[in-house]
């Protein structure tokens, strides 16, 4: 039964995945559909945003409620008829209302299932599971280019991923049984009764939440960051072809997928202490190979070490949050985290793209160290707090 309950989240992440790259590779074709600017996938971008800040805020009072098989189940549920709404959608505020249920569904899945792995299962499986969410994102555009090349248009592209939904959430409701509710978990005191869900303010006045929070803001802005600039970095300053820049640029998310697959092993050998400062070394050494003048192919590799530095960071912060605060406030942490995270990535590469618009994308090395530096510091003044905390 324990068994088949982690191969049901594992699909689940790998599902999860699915629609994330989705907007990006089916843009070109939707805006001149829609009659609208380039530009304006921003706005889309932003509404999912939001609804994702909005959900992962009310994770912990949703999953105490209701149990993490049921947010899940209803999450993917809402998240499968968004995706279908975008593949009938004919007019761009069509898309944007669309785009709400997107984004609340796709928060709270993501923060109630990184805390049930980080409660019940060891670190290995965490990084595994988000391997797992990067096949999903690796296939999903594949899908979306065999609707587009094959001329079904990219309702069609939407209308499969929904359908892939679709039938995740009959799964997730077959398996709310296995979802089997755990003495001594986060919804229940010692007593046995269930607790309040805790504020916001009560959340960031815990010992060590507010460095832990930037941890995360710092993390997930530097992995958006080298995502969305590292293709436009080597063909504006390292001289690629933009057909090369784009083929070398993927090579960032192909080490942060193939690094969280090694980086489950390593979890046993290694704590998630450990696995976070291993991976701010590799990425410092890949913005260093970035900005010493090493020549053009010294910057793809540069790409490399920075995806395998960052692919073990975001799944063993994640995992060592019970660690840091307690299995009773883990859930209300990790839904702040991950509205942190959606703000850092929804902010901080637009800010990146003014940098590069008033002087110069060369900045991209800069600009990553900057975060790279804030985040090594708040981890550790993190461990400096959660450890007082516990003396």
């Amino acid at each position: 039964m324990v068994h088949l309950l982690l191969a049901v989240i594992y699909l689940s992440f790998i599902s999860l995945g699915l629609p994330d790259a989705l907007l990006g590779s089916a843009w070109p074709s939707m805006y001149v559909e829609f009659h609208v600017p380039l530009s304006y996938a921003g706005i889309v971008a932003m509404v999912i945003s939001a609804g994702t800040v909005v959900s992962s805020l009310q994770s912990d009072r949703l999953t105490r409620r209701f149990g993490t098989g049921m947010v899940t189940a209803v999450s993917v549920a809402m998240t499968a008829l968004a995706l279908f709404g975008f593949s009938i959608t004919r007019s761009f505020p069509l898309l944007c209302l669309w785009a709400i249920p997107y984004g609340l569904g796709a928060g709270s899945v993501d923060a109630s299932l990184n805390n049930y792995v980080a409660l019940h299962y060891a670190s290995r499986h965490m990084s595994w599971l988000h391997c797992m969410w990067g096949i999903g994102a690796s296939v999903g555009p594949y899908i979306m280019g065999y609707a587009l090349t094959g001329g079904q248009g990219w309702h069609m592209g939407y209308r499969y991923i929904a359908f892939l939904q679709i039938v995740l959430t009959i799964i997730l409701f077959f398996s709310l049984p296995l979802w089997k509710k755990r003495s001594s978990t986060a919804s229940e005191t010692a007593d046995g009764k269930a607790e309040k869900a805790l504020t916001l303010k009560q959340i960031i006045a815990i010992p060590g939440a507010k460095a832990i929070l930037i941890t995360f803001f710092c993390y997930c802005a530097l992995e958006q960051t080298a995502g969305l600039w590292a293709s436009s970095y080597l063909a504006l300053f390292r001289g690629y072809t933009a057909e090369a820049a784009a083929e070398y640029a993927a090579l960032f998310y192909i080490g942060i997928t193939g690094g969280r697959a090694l980086s489950g092993f390593l979890t046993l050998k290694l704590s998630d202490i450990q696995m976070i400062r291993l991976g701010a070394v590799i990425i410092f050494l890949g913005i260093l190979t970035l900005l010493l003048p090493f020549g053009s192919i010294a910057a793809s590799v540069g790409l490399v070490l920075i995806g395998l530095g960052c692919a073990p960071v975001y799944p063993c912060i994640i995992h060592s949050t019970p660690a840091h605060f307690g299995a009773d406030k883990s859930q209300a942490v990790i839904g702040v985290q991950m509205a942190f995270a959606y703000v850092g990535t929804s902010l901080m590469p637009p800010l990146f793209g003014l940098i590069a618009n008033h002087i110069h994308v060369a900045l991209l090395p800069v600009y990553l160290l900057l975060l790279l530096v804030l985040m090594a510091v708040m981890h550790e003044m993190l461990l400096r707090k959660t450890k007082k905390a516990g003396d």
